[in-house]
């Protein structure tokens, strides 16, 4: 999609004219709200719902993974920015976490029991014959950080803290709504009352 996306930009319109488009991609997004199947913390959180252990398909696997909010805020930055200087700012460009959050699955998967408590404990379930998976991936976010200065609040801790947050929030029919305004100022730095 960013091919063509700048594929199509180069070729119907003039540089001077252009208008200002940018894409961005993240990588390995976890947080609250993430339901979806065959993904390691949604893995995690049907398992311990259910008493049971958690299964773990890659847990050598190394991926690159970030709360949901720093590509939210990474993206709202860029568009801000390109809003002001199209010419300066739009491009293309990866949002990823620090070296020190690319963690194995199994190393996430332990800080998600430590975090969630209550027995969550987690097995390998690594299958001999499974299609070849790739044991290290990594965007590279060097472009982000250099036109923007941009880097990382949150590090892996952090991300597995709120996303478990959420969760029992979730759980318990709390407020997410206010739960998720909370979270959204913490990761902005105004703080905010505890919830």
């Amino acid at each position: 999609s960013e091919l063509v996306t700048h594929s199509y930009l180069n070729s119907f319109f003039s540089i001077p004219e252009a208008p200002a488009i940018s894409t961005a991609r993240a990588g390995n997004v976890i947080g609250g709200g993430d339901f979806a199947n065959d993904r390691i913390i949604p893995d995690c959180v049907r398992a311990v719902q259910q008493d049971k252990l958690i299964l773990v398909r890659n847990p050598n696997s190394t991926r690159p993974y970030q709360h949901v909010l720093e590509p939210l805020f990474a993206y709202l930055m860029i568009a801000q920015k390109q809003f002001e200087d199209k010419q300066q700012y739009a491009g293309w460009y990866n949002v990823g976490p620090d070296e020190c959050d690319c963690v194995t699955t199994g190393e996430l998967t332990d800080l998600f029991c430590r975090i969630w408590g209550a027995g969550a404990e987690w097995v390998n379930q690594a299958e001999e014959n499974a299609p070849h998976e790739a044991n290290f991936l990594k965007l590279d976010c060097s472009k982000l950080k250099a036109v923007f200065g941009w880097k990382p609040r949150w590090h892996i801790d952090q991300a597995i803290e709120k996303t478990v947050a959420w969760t029992k929030a979730w759980k318990n029919g709390k407020n997410i709504s206010q739960i998720m305004d909370h979270q959204i100022a913490e990761y902005c730095g105004l703080g905010g009352n505890e919830i």
